[in-house]
């Protein structure tokens, strides 16, 4: 081993399980400083295993759970984790990120990632400890949800371990089905359907193989410095509402997705409203692992179990506007349980709430044979998550996400679908948010809102939200620069309004955690380098510049029904294309979006 950088083991696990056999494989120092962690190195692992090439739901299939420098360091927010895959929804490279105990205790079986190839014969949990990797059966899990294993392998094993498993929708296959830990999800990209087609139910890990740090008490006081920040004004609407409470700000905009986009505003936003959600009851606030935030708010929930007590489900906005507006349903109590049913099979909620929505829309168009699944109906929601999650009846076809669902039903249904590359949009209306509409067409997940950003620079003065153009290019670079590195690094992204200059401040958590020299300057090439990398994987994968787009009804259809401050907007394809090819030269691509060389 070389000489020891602080924050990394230099190391990874590389698990076959049609073998059952796992290895120890060296990461290069060049190649940590080159791709930090997180999404970074788990990109670079990918390309490393050719995962590329194979069909997602294969054998040679690669499935790598990353960490970073900053997990296990006293740095709020930084006990963050990272999946990745080809993803099977998308055919294209997808990571999710997700919080809990399972990064800090996975970091510390002693590796900075653990990559999984190969198919077990029978359903399987692999238990990674300070003594070894095992296998054990795990046929008495499946068919149970990603909660119900974890607790019943924790009750075999011992209680410090901790699990990530999936449900029954990752099981059954379902192309957006979800890995799930301690109530928290690697939601995107069908993640967990990839874990099912390896028949592997469970990942537990537990150890104490602790990495340094290159200024410890240094690293302290900063760390202390952070959490004293975190609770200052740049977190505070989290802290009071979460991210619910963007509901009723994006449909004031007419920025909130309604009715498969069909509109920007929804006329019963108000019942959605957080206050509404708690039903007179308080709700339950609190943090993930090793942060001093506090966002996560546990609304109450009535049991679909009448035999059962009252329990709560964690929502956020992306839920609520999914299993709500977009499928036109007001009913608080109907969205709650929706949200519960998908934590329950392991669906991913904006996959589930687009692809349903859509549905919805092809049903009451006459494409689809389906009488009961119309907008706002609440019971026909909840029994259609079932379907999907067991892939049956109209849930085979919507297990698939819908493109594929529109690509079977055809008759101009394609135009509606609510997706780029594969994945369905998130609750931004790109008609009336129009820098984050280039991010969403360019993102190498697809339709992202997390790995862009864009969105603060619509919800600022530098654009007109409305009708921007070529000079928003330059800012929407920017966002995605610091979304890649804090995905890489890893933190969590409300951590964004804290920072005076974010490249400064994470140039210096690194340094003081590693111990290299590195200037903010560094870090931006950094992130050209990931987000290229990003790129020579879908290339590789069979991506072509036609991808780089938007659904048809964002350019035919003015946005209607959105109040004052959107209603008429439109993005013209000519407009987007022109942000398009101002971004790919920016990236020092082709206009078209292509590679002009080996990654630097």
């Amino acid at each position: 081993m070389t000489d020891s950088i602080g924050g990394y083991h230099q190391r990874y696990l590389r698990i076959d399980l049609s073998t059952l056999q796992s290895v120890e494989r060296p990461i290069p120092p060049q190649v940590l400083r080159a791709y930090l962690g997180g999404s970074g190195l788990g990109t670079w692992l990918l390309l490393e295993e050719e995962a590329a090439q194979f069909d997602p739901l294969s054998p040679e299939a690669a499935l790598a759970f990353v960490f970073s420098p900053l997990v296990g360091s006293p740095l709020t927010t930084s006990a963050k984790f990272v999946v990745l895959a080809k993803s099977p929804l998308t055919g294209r490279i997808n990571d999710s990120l997700s919080s809990s105990h399972f990064a800090i205790t996975g970091k510390k079986t002693g590796y900075d990632a653990i990559v999984i190839v190969g198919a077990a014969e029978q359903p399987t949990s692999v238990i990674i400890d300070d003594h070894g990797v095992r296998f054990e059966s795990a046929t008495q899990l499946w068919g149970q949800s990603s909660r119900v294993a974890a607790d019943q392998l924790r009750d075999q094993i011992g209680p410090q371990y901790r699990v990530a498993a999936i449900g029954p929708a990752g099981e059954n296959l379902v192309r957006y089905a979800t890995i799930s830990h301690d109530g928290r999800h690697a939601g995107r990209g069908g993640l967990g359907a990839v874990m099912g087609s390896k028949q592997l139910k469970a990942i537990a890990v537990s150890g104490e193989q602790q990495t340094g740090y290159a200024h410890p008490n240094a690293l302290i006081a900063y760390a202390k410095d952070l959490s004293r920040k975190s609770f200052g004004p740049a977190t505070a609407k989290y802290r009071e509402l979460g991210t619910v409470s963007n509901l009723l700000v994006f449909n004031r905009l007419g920025t909130l997705p309604t009715r498969n986009f069909q509109s920007g505003s929804f006329e019963s936003a108000a019942s959605l409203a957080p206050e509404q959600l708690a039903q007179n009851r308080e709700r339950t606030r609190t943090s993930c692992a090793a942060c001093t935030i506090g966002c996560e708010h546990i609304f109450p929930l009535k049991s679909l179990d009448p035999n059962s007590a009252n329990s709560g489900v964690r929502l956020e906005y992306e839920s609520l506007f999914a299993l709500g507006s977009l499928c036109g349903v007001s009913d608080p109590q109907v969205v709650l349980q929706a949200a519960s049913l998908c934590d329950e099979l392991g669906l991913d909620t904006i996959s589930t709430g687009g692809t349903i929505a859509f549905a919805m829309e092809c049903a009451e168009r006459g494409l689809l044979d389906a009488p009961s699944l119309r907008f706002g109906n609440g019971a026909a929601l909840l029994d259609t998550i079932r379907l999907v999650g067991h892939r049956e009846g109209l849930g085979e076809l919507l297990s698939r996400g819908s493109r594929a669902a529109a690509e079977q039903i055809g008759q101009g249904s394609e135009e509606f679908a609510p997706h780029v590359k594969g994945l369905e949009i998130p609750g931004y209306e790109p008609r009336a948010v129009q820098t984050m509409a280039l991010g969403f067409a360019v993102g190498t997940r697809g339709a992202d809102h997390n790995r862009s950003s864009a969105y603060q620079v619509d919800f600022s003065d530098k654009v007109d939200r409305l009708h921007v153009d070529e000079t928003s290019v330059v800012h929407a670079i920017q966002t995605e620069n610091e979304a890649t590195l804090m995905d890489s690094l890893i933190l969590c992204k409300f951590l964004r309004g804290v920072f005076d200059d974010k490249l400064a401040a994470m140039a210096e958590m690194l340094r003081l955690v590693t111990g290299w020299d590195i200037s903010a300057s560094e870090l931006t090439k950094t992130a050209d380098r990931i987000i290229s990398a990003k790129k020579l994987f879908n290339i590789r994968a069979g991506w072509t510049p036609a991808e780089d787009t938007l659904p048809s009804r964002f350019f035919n259809e003015p946005l209607t029904n959105s109040g004052e401050a959107s209603t008429g907007a439109i993005l013209t394809r000519e407009q987007l294309q022109r942000m398009i090819e101002t971004y790919n030269l920016a990236r020092a691509w082709t206009t078209d979006g292509w590679l002009t060389g080996e990654l630097k």
